[in-house]
């Protein structure tokens, strides 16, 4: 399956049982940061026994490429629109 026709699939008259699958999985990954079920004695370092450390940390992550990315682009990489045009 092509990623159109999966967007595609999801949109219509699947799109709130897609939304309601999303959501349960959102819940069910912050059940699994919960201290109590997730077992933090083994953790290589201080940080990661502080609870969703690793979300968080993936999170900053991402925001961080998406700045760098953009800044980089914005210097001289990225071209006008109507560059080809003249």
């Amino acid at each position: 399956m092509t990623l159109l026709r999966f967007i595609e699939w999801t949109r219509g008259p699947r799109h709130k049982w897609v939304r309601r699958c999303l959501w349960v999985l959102l819940a069910l990954n912050i059940i699994d940061n919960i201290p109590l079920i997730t077992d933090k004695r083994h953790a290589h370092t201080w940080l990661e026994s502080i609870p969703a450390f690793w979300a968080v940390f993936g999170f900053l992550g991402c925001v961080l490429i998406i700045v760098v990315s953009k800044a980089f682009g914005h210097s001289g990489v990225m071209k006008r629109e109507d560059y080809y045009d003249e």
